[in-house]
């Protein structure tokens, strides 16, 4: 099977990239602009075990100028995670980056699909869409993002499916609630709290540091994220949570990385955050059942590797 994937030099796509390349009928076309805030050097890291892969090509094009006629000939799937990450970053003048890349970006690879004989478009969302919610939440419920890079991954989705009403583009939407694991941004909670571990310094909570999420592991996310491609239930045109084993408070979380690394932290609260709901919750009995879905990694296990890929990385600092 002949796949495209979109941001695969990204954190979750280089991971799904290489997964995808474990079945020797697969071959692997990555798209990667090397934009965002990420520097270049992660991203050429997490390229490590593809770059010289037989059976995968990277093409290093920005996704609001790419020709996509030169690189759509023959694609069976479609996997669309690129995108402009992270709420915070979101507002201000930064959203213009998000309107282009996680909108017309999207838009720009929907038309370039509309007419191909591809068998699935499927678009990674995200948790961020449904807003603040209280309790397990499913598919169905109302969506009301807090943020604008919640706004415009919902955006794609709305997009998503006017191209599947309108055109039959055969689309599927997984929202992924916060990833972790090796190879995760240099931005994110987990691993800015393992580096200033490393590093002895005090570590920066938002907030009362009581707010609690639905932490999926790197594996599980990207085998449920494939199974979108395997599954032998009709999911065209469906919308599917990809969440995660175990939720957990910030403070719970910190709380283990001191337990791996059997000392104390120093916490300093730097205030409110701004953009993001106080709980997330994943109700995946759709992915169960629609997928075949289940987490297996739990929290202690999947941090004790993120650790060590940020030792690697970080060469013990």
């Amino acid at each position: 099977m002949k796949i495209l994937v979109t941001g695969a030099a990204g954190f979750i796509g280089s991971h799904l990239c290489e997964y995808l390349l474990l079945d020797e009928a697969n071959e692997v076309i990555g798209v990667d602009g090397f934009l965002g805030f990420t520097d270049h050097s992660i991203k050429q890291r997490n390229l490590f075990n593809l770059i010289n892969h037989p059976r995968f090509q990277l093409v290093k094009k920005d996704l609001l100028h790419i020709n996509w006629e030169d690189h759509l000939e023959g694609i069976d799937v479609i996997f669309h995670l690129a995108g402009m990450p992270g709420v915070r970053t979101s507002w201000g003048e930064d959203f213009k980056l998000y309107v282009d890349y996680n909108i017309n970006g999207t838009q720009r690879l929907l038309e370039a699909s509309r007419k191909l004989p591809i068998k699935k478009f499927i678009y990674a969302s995200t948790s961020s869409a449904y807003g603040d919610k209280t309790g397990m939440v499913s598919e169905d419920a109302t969506c009301a993002p807090l943020s604008p890079y919640g706004v415009t991954k919902l955006t794609g989705e709305y997009l998503c499916n006017v191209y599947y009403e309108n055109d039959g583009v055969p689309i599927v939407i997984l929202r992924y609630f916060t990833v972790y694991g090796p190879r995760q941004r240099p931005d994110m909670a987990f691993h800015r709290f393992i580096k200033k571990m490393m590093a002895g310094d005090p570590i920066h909570v938002f907030g009362d540091g009581k707010q609690s999420r639905d932490f999926t592991y790197i594996s599980d996310c990207v085998k449920g994220t494939a199974a979108a491609l395997y599954t032998d239930h009709p999911i065209i045109g469906e919308t599917i949570n990809i969440g995660g084993k175990e939720r957990a408070s910030v403070l719970d979380t910190i709380a283990t990385i001191e337990e791996i690394f059997q000392r104390k932290a120093t916490i300093e609260y730097t205030g409110k955050t701004r953009g993001e709901p106080k709980h997330t919750w994943a109700d995946i009995s759709k992915a169960q059942k629609l997928l075949h879905y289940q987490p297996v990694i739990s929290l202690k296990e999947g941090l004790q590797k993120e650790i060590e890929d940020l030792k690697i990385l970080y060469k013990g600092v």
